[in-house]
């Protein structure tokens, strides 16, 4: 295993839904039935939200409607407690990888902190795989702003040319590249097609993915 000496670091960032988690899959079907009852207009209205903070999707779309938006809120906060938290696969070595090598890892998320309780209730395990997890309450942009991504090189006390972005959905991808950092794009959500012009490499999981690779790619 190759490891890093002294002037080095590496931070790798990680989105959390359809990156660490394959949950994109769940909220798709949460959010577009939202949009159905309340924004038909709205083609997709499930990829359009992506990669946005709760607060933010509310100002943007529900703006004025509490009564909508509390409701949205208890019916997203039953449909996170129940929902399958299974890890991309590969995911979980790779990571281990990374803190045996001596690389920076971080979680940088649009979730909010009570949907992350739903996390490590379903596992123990999760923190000890990030020296940082970077929620909603730490930001007040979210992607596609690279406000977050920018945080996650600042609390490691790094240039954006030393941290690597792995994400899934298009605003995520365009606020990796707009922090300036190499990016790495999962086809979890979308078709390596669609993003491949928005990422430096596309991968479908972490399988055939290690540290060599990622450390090529800041070469």
């Amino acid at each position: 295993m190759m490891e890093l000496s002294k002037g080095q670091e590496v931070a790798a960032l990680f989105d959390l839904d359809g990156v660490v988690f394959d949950t994109e899959s769940q909220y798709s079907l949460f959010w577009g039935m939202k949009g159905k009852t309340y924004h038909p207009e709205v083609e997709h209205f499930e990829n359009v939200i992506k990669g946005q903070t709760l607060v933010q999707i509310f100002d943007r779309w529900f703006a004025g409607c509490d009564d909508v938006q509390r409701k949205i809120a208890d019916e997203l906060e039953d449909f996170e407690r129940n929902m399958a938290y299974d890890y991309v696969p590969g995911v979980e070595d790779f990571l281990r990888d990374l803190r045996r090598a001596g690389i920076r890892t971080a979680v940088v998320t649009s979730s909010n902190d009570d949907k992350m309780q739903n996390v490590y209730r379903a596992h123990p395990e999760f923190k000890s795989y990030f020296d940082r997890i970077l929620t909603a309450e730490f930001f007040s942009r979210s992607k596609p702003e690279p406000d977050c991504y920018l945080l996650g090189a600042e609390v490691f006390g790094l240039p954006v040319t030393r941290c690597v972005v792995f994400e899934d959905s298009f605003n995520g991808l365009k606020a990796g590249r707009a922090a300036g950092m190499k990016v790495v794009g999962l086809s979890t959500t979308n078709t390596p097609e669609q993003i491949q012009d928005l990422c430096d490499r596309v991968i479908p999981d972490f399988r055939d993915f290690d540290v060599e690779k990622l450390l090529e790619m800041l070469a």
